[in-house]
C-alpha cells in the first residue's frame, strides 16, 4: 500500500462484466499527470489514500514483469503462473496493484477484476463478486459412480465450476483478477481459488495475482493448494536511495519545482526508504510551499525545516498506532528485544529471532514461534526472498519502539 493499514479496505471491489471490445484508453506511463495541479490544494502527494502515487518509484522490475504477462495475455495465451506480492504495509502493495490495474486497462483486450481478500469469506460470495454466479447456479451432474448406483452433483464449492466459469469468461476476454488483502482469506477459500485459477490459468488467457502482508506464503500454504509456491514471488520493501529521492522529486519537477541536493538528501535519509514516509515528507513539502508568500520554485533545506514539523508529526502518529498494536497483542517486550538486536544487525536468523524474542515473553505469553510469526504478520519483521533470515520492517520503528516501549519485567 501507499499509505497506512487499511488504506485498500475503503475500495470495494469492483469486476467488470464486459464481454466485448471497449474503447483503447491512453497508455500511462508511471507518472500519471491526471492527480497533480493546484486546483483543489490537494497537490500530487495522497499518503494513505491506497492510491498509485504520482511516481511509482522503484518498481521497474516488478512493472516489467506485469507486462510480459499483459503482452501473453493479449495474444490469448496463458501468463506464465500466478504473482504472489507480498511486504510490510506502507511499502506500496496496493499502490503497484493500482498501477498493474491501470496498466492493463490503457491497452487494449484484457478486463479487470479488483476484489479485497476480507470481502470473500465462503466461495459463493467469491463466484458471486467475479460476476459468476449464473453460470455456476448451473448444477452439473458428474460421472456415474463405478458401481453404477446414482450420480453425484457437483456444487457452488466444487472449485472445476469456478475454473470452467473463469475459462469461459477469460476465452471470451482476457481477465485479470486482483486481490488485495489476500492475508485475509479463510485457507478454505484460498484453496478454493488457488485450485480453480491453477486450472483455468493453464487453459485461457487468466493471470492471478494476490497481494499482502509478509506472511502471505504462510498462509498460501496453510490453505493447502501445494503448486502456489511455484508461481512468481515479487517481495515489496523499502526504496533504495534513488527511487526514494525520484518519489518525491519528479512530482514536484513535474510541477516546475526543483529539489536542491542537500534537501533531497535530508528528505531521502529521514524518509529511510518507505515508501509512506517518502508520500508524508512530499505532502509536508507541498504544503510549506502553499504556506509561503514566495512563489517558490525550488525547494532549499530552510523549506525542508519548514515542512518537517508536519513530517515528524505525522511519522510519530502512524508509529503510536503500531506501538499500540504491538501492545494489544502483548508484543510490546519481544519487539524492544527484536530493536535492540537489529541495533548491531542488519538481519538475524530464525534461531536467533526466536531466542532474542523469548526474552521479551512473560511464562503465560504466546510461545517463541507464534510471536516472531505475529511480529512478521504486523510487519515489525519481514523476511525478503531466498534466505531464512529476517529485517526490520520499517528501520526507524525500531528506535521508537526502543525509546517508548518498557523493557521486559525484571529487565
Amino acid at each position: 500500500m501507499t499509505g497506512g493499514p487499511g488504506a485498500a479496505v475503503a475500495d470495494a471491489g469492483h469486476c467488470s462484466d464486459r464481454v466485448s471490445a471497449p474503447a483503447p484508453r491512453p497508455r500511462r506511463n508511471s507518472y500519471t499527470s491526471e492527480v497533480m495541479g493546484r486546483a483543489n490544494g490537494a497537490g500530487p502527494f495522497l499518503p494513505g489514500t491506497g492510491r498509485m502515487p504520482p511516481y511509482l518509484a522503484g518498481r521497474e522490475a516488478e512493472q516489467s514483469l506485469f507486462r510480459e504477462c499483459f503482452d501473453a495475455l493479449r495474444q490469448g495465451k496463458s501468463a506464465a503462473s500466478e504473482v504472489i506480492v507480498h511486504g510490510p504495509r506502507g511499502n506500496g502493495k496496493t499502490a503497484l496493484l493500482r498501477w498493474v490495474e491501470s496498466e492493463a486497462a490503457a491497452g487494449d483486450g484484457i478486463d479487470t477484476c479488483w476484489l479485497i481478500g476480507s470481502q470473500v469469506r465462503e466461495p459463493a460470495s467469491l463466484a458471486r463478486r467475479l460476476e459468476l454466479g449464473s453460470f455456476l447456479r448451473r448444477i452439473q451432474p458428474e460421472s456415474v459412480s463405478a458401481g453404477g448406483f446414482g450420480v453425484s452433483f457437483r456444487n457452488e464449492s466444487d472449485p472445476l465450476l469456478l475454473a470452467e466459469a473463469l475459462e469461459k469468461r477469460a476465452r471470451a476476454r482476457p481477465l485479470l483478477l486482483l486481490l488485495d488483502e489476500a492475508h485475509t482469506l479463510e485457507p478454505s477459500v484460498a484453496q478454493w481459488l488457488l485450485n480453480a485459477a491453477q486450472a483455468a490459468g493453464s487453459r485461457a488467457p487468466f493471470l492471478l495475482a494476490l497481494a499482502g502482508t509478509p506472511d502471505l506464503r504462510a498462509r498460501l500454504s496453510e490453505a493447502g493448494a501445494s503448486f502456489w509456491n511455484r508461481s512468481r514471488k515479487l517481495p515489496i520493501g523499502l526504496l533504495d536511495e534513488s527511487a526514494a529521492a525520484a518519489a518525491v522529486s519528479r512530482p514536484l519537477e513535474a510541477e516546475g519545482i526543483a529539489l536542491e541536493p542537500e534537501a533531497r538528501e535530508r528528505i531521502v535519509r529521514e524518509s529511510h526508504g518507505y515508501p509512506f514516509f517518502t508520500q508524508l515528507w512530499g505532502r509536508a513539502v507541498w504544503e510549506a510551499i502553499g504556506r509561503s508568500p514566495e512563489n517558490i520554485r525550488t525547494v532549499t533545506d530552510a523549506v525542508v525545516d519548514e515542512a518537517a514539523p508536519e513530517f515528524e508529526a505525522e511519522k510519530n502518529d502512524y508509529y503510536l498506532d503500531r506501538f499500540r498494536e504491538l501492545h494489544r497483542q502483548g508484543l510490546l517486550s519481544a519487539a524492544r528485544e527484536v530493536a535492540a538486536a537489529f541495533r548491531s544487525e542488519t538481519r538475524i536468523g530464525l534461531a536467533a529471532l526466536e531466542e532474542v524474542v523469548a526474552r521479551g515473553l512473560s511464562s503465560d505469553g504466546p510461545s517463541p514461534t507464534e510471536a516472531a510469526e505475529s511480529l512478521e504478520h504486523l510487519g515489525f519483521v519481514w523476511q525478503t526472498k531466498g534466505a531464512p533470515f529476517w529485517e526490520p520492517g520499517i528501520p526507524s520503528l525500531m528506535d521508537y519502539i526502543l525509546e517508548y516501549a518498557p523493557p521486559p519485567s525484571g529487565g
